[in-house]
């Protein structure tokens, strides 16, 4: 572990919620839930006032609606949010080139070598909140650590609006008394086994010898007691250096449901797609990720003829490579990850494609002008929207 190092894990609240009451200050204090329609849709973000009657991300929608009968259930705009995340984004990169973006609301920043002088940690995480709030009429929670995990634990601990700075040397007293929920990767399956186990708090789990850990979880065993003791030295990798881009999502509750499967590679496909188009980039494969609920986790990929930076590819390939793993268990997290990468001046069409692909990159150009240009909705996916 690097102890000199300084990541901060800056994380919006609330981020699709926030930015409807921001652009519609009449639901400001209500209870707010974006997402799919009451049938068969999920939250997808919950205002703290709903989340007060304990609704929460990827919870059936009929469900939160029994929970919060009185809130204001919204369809969500993609392209509202993607265009205030390109502002956030870029407030975040003027601190620092080491910026690793995780998803359209959040992101690490590594400010060993970038930390003006005279400037804490603390002082520096300050003045991103101000200047987000600032910019953006939104607010953030930020974490500070040496190493990626525990800032982002950080990060959550008090939201919204919280500022968490946890030293290198306050690292075990910072996580001993956590729950063992709390630490990053446990999820319902994995929390329940180590509560069998006479585990309840991450100190706890410190103490729980390794090789019993392995005999019980395998290799997520290993990552479990280097994550109890904060070790943590992966790199915060900015995207134009990295091998691969990708975008995955836990869900709060586990998802068996193939249709919202579906919907959500979609969303992450768009993401991804977005992200390669900012940084020039094209992917030469994507890769799917499951993890099931009983933390079994695994990858399948496939390679494109030709490289791609837009979402519809992406979108069909995962789909074909969910379909051919056809899960038996309940999901709980889904990703989508584009690779190997190289660079867009690198793009050679096939010619017999060209046509169909070069319309596809024109729309896909198209809309990321208008939202970095107007920064408002314009175009709406309408496999997105019809179960809104």
């Amino acid at each position: 572990m690097l102890p000199n190092r300084i990541i901060i894990h800056v994380d919006m609240d609330a981020f699709f919620a926030s930015v409807e009451v921001l652009d519609n200050p009449e639901l400001r204090g209500k209870p707010v839930i974006v997402g799919g329609g009451v049938s068969r849709g999920v939250v997808s973000a919950a205002s703290y006032e709903a989340r007060v009657f304990g609704v929460h991300s990827a919870m059936p929608m009929s469900q939160a609606l029994r929970q919060c009968p009185q809130a204001i259930v919204l369809p969500g705009r993609m392209d509202r949010y993607a265009d205030i995340s390109s502002k956030i984004m870029a407030i975040l990169g003027r601190r620092t080139p080491l910026l690793e973006q995780m998803s359209v609301d959040e992101a690490y920043l590594d400010l060993s070598n970038w930390l003006p002088e005279g400037v804490t940690p603390e002082q520096a995480a300050r003045e991103i909140q101000a200047e987000v709030l600032e910019k953006t009429g939104l607010s953030c929670s930020v974490g500070v650590a040496n190493g990626k995990a525990i800032a982002k634990m950080a990060s959550d601990l008090k939201k919204p609006g919280g500022l968490v700075v946890v030293p290198p040397g306050e690292k075990a007293a910072f996580l001993a008394p956590l729950s063992i929920g709390q630490l990053r990767g446990v999820g319902e399956a994995t929390e329940r086994k180590l509560r069998e186990l006479g585990i309840e708090t991450v100190g706890a789990l410190a103490d729980f010898p390794a090789k019993l850990l392995e005999q019980f979880f395998g290799v997520a065993g290993r990552d479990l007691y280097a994550l109890a003791h904060g070790i943590d030295d992966s790199p915060v990798v900015p995207e134009r250096q990295a091998k691969s881009l990708g975008r995955e999502v836990t869900f709060a509750a586990d998802i068996g449901d193939r249709r919202a499967l579906e919907r959500t590679l979609l969303e992450l496909s768009d993401e991804v797609a977005e992200r390669l188009r900012r940084h020039e980039l094209l992917a030469r494969g994507v890769t799917l990720k499951l993890r099931y609920d009983n933390f079994t986790t695994l990858t399948r990929a496939m390679t494109f003829t030709d490289p791609v930076d837009v979402a519809d590819p992406l979108f069909r390939a995962a789909c074909e490579l969910l379909r051919k793993v056809n899960p038996t268990r309940p999901i709980r997290l889904i990703g989508v990850t584009a690779g190997p990468l190289l660079p867009a001046t690198d793009r050679q069409l096939n010619l017999f494609d060209q046509p169909v692909n070069e319309k596809r990159r024109k729309l896909a150009t198209t809309m990321d002008a208008i939202k970095t240009r107007f920064g408002e909705e314009a175009i709406t996916r309408a496999r997105l929207a019809k179960d809104r």
